[in-house]
């Protein structure tokens, strides 16, 4: 009961000197859930909520209620302390803060039943130095991470390397701790140096190299006070940056249509031409597609229709050709059967008005042969 009341107290402390300095992002509290919303990850901002699969590959990170550590690995690990909250410190840059750093901040977190969570952020100096140019400045990361509700403390401009000398420095003065030492004036100074000090350094325990070292976190694993915890696979502010950079003129035109000027943009003339052209080229390609299936399928209707009418044509003509011929019989049939047999007759006999005319023609034909001869 005591261990929870000195955790309370020092979160109070932290949540005051927080209010003392509002524009700064040194400290945070994590805070309640909101109303409507599940605790578990993944499920407040909606992420697997829907996706059975999706929901495989985020499952809810348990919190440990026991005070064991890990005994598989090739380094020990000291047992945590249990009369207090136990200080994890996790140290990174946290650009483009994203759902892996935050399952790797939720993983320290319920580490132990009772844990209070450091989270140490490198400036821009040693970033860029370093590992290069981060898409946020360092207020803007800082103020990230000040939302992450798995957080109770920020140190900012923490150094790229976790040293000795860091750790010392930071158990003899934590500001985190201050408010509640002054208060207490009953706790020994030793036993003030126990709360403020971290326990245990957490990271995924791959061997993490720079130019000092080939492993920064070797110190930390060779004194038992580094807790390993698991990366989440898929997912890198590397990984956000190469997605950005392999669709950058699809961006760059989604921000021109947003209304950003070429400048702000940092493109030429040409390239917001060429940007232009390209989207006039898609807007063409999808009305294509779009026209060409409402075409196909207004095409295909027609001639259905075609077809249908056509078959009630036929029909219609099939039911009424016998009436028609047998209409047009009693009409004409004894006039036309005396015309064509009376034809018939006179070219059988050869005499008649046909007869007279063809013997004409005949004669005519033998004089002009005669006279041509002459």
């Amino acid at each position: 009961m005591s261990a929870q009341r000195d955790g309370d107290i020092s979160r109070k402390g932290s949540s005051a000197q927080a209010a003392s300095m509002p524009n700064s992002p040194k400290l945070t509290v994590s805070r309640p859930p909101s109303p409507g919303f599940s605790m578990d990850p993944g499920s407040p901002m909606g992420l697997g909520d829907c996706d059975p699969n999706i929901m495989d590959s985020f499952k809810p990170i348990e919190t440990n209620m026991s005070y064991d550590v890990p005994m598989d690995k090739p380094y020990i690990v000291n047992p945590p302390p249990q009369d207090r909250p136990v200080r994890l410190y996790c140290d990174g840059i946290y650009d483009l803060v994203h759902y892996g750093h935050m399952r790797a901040l939720e993983q320290a977190k319920k580490s132990f039943p009772n844990v209070y969570l450091l989270v140490g952020m490198c400036n821009d100096e040693d970033t860029h130095t370093r590992k290069g140019k981060t898409v946020l400045t360092e207020n803007e990361r800082y103020e990230s991470m000040r939302h992450c509700r798995w957080v109770d403390e920020i140190i900012t401009d923490a150094p790229w390397i976790v040293t000795q000398e860091f750790m010392d420095e930071h158990e003899a003065s934590s500001d985190a701790f201050a408010a509640c030492t002054c208060r207490q004036s009953h706790i020994a100074d030793h036993t003030t140096k126990m709360l403020r000090r971290i326990d245990y350094v957490c990271h995924d325990d791959l061997p993490y190299a720079s130019a000092e070292s080939d492993d920064v976190y070797a110190f930390v694993k060779a004194q038992g006070r580094f807790l390993p915890t698991q990366r989440t696979d898929g997912v890198s502010t590397s990984d956000l940056i190469t997605r950005i950079v392999r669709d950058y003129d699809k961006y760059l035109r989604r921000n021109l249509e947003r209304g950003m000027s070429p400048k702000e943009l940092n493109i030429s003339f040409l390239k917001e031409q060429e940007l232009n052209l390209q989207k006039h080229v898609s807007g063409i390609r999808e009305q294509i597609k779009k026209n060409f299936q409402g075409t196909r399928e207004d095409l295909v209707g027609e001639l259905e229709d075609l077809k249908a009418e056509l078959r009630h044509t036929k029909l219609f003509w099939e039911d009424r050709r016998q009436d028609f011929v047998r209409g047009f019989s009693s009409m004409f049939g004894s006039q036309v059967g005396k015309i064509f047999g009376r034809k018939r007759r006179e070219i059988a006999n050869g005499s008649g008005d046909y007869g007279s005319s063809k013997r004409v023609r005949q004669a005519e034909s033998s004089g002009s042969l005669n006279s041509g001869s002459e």
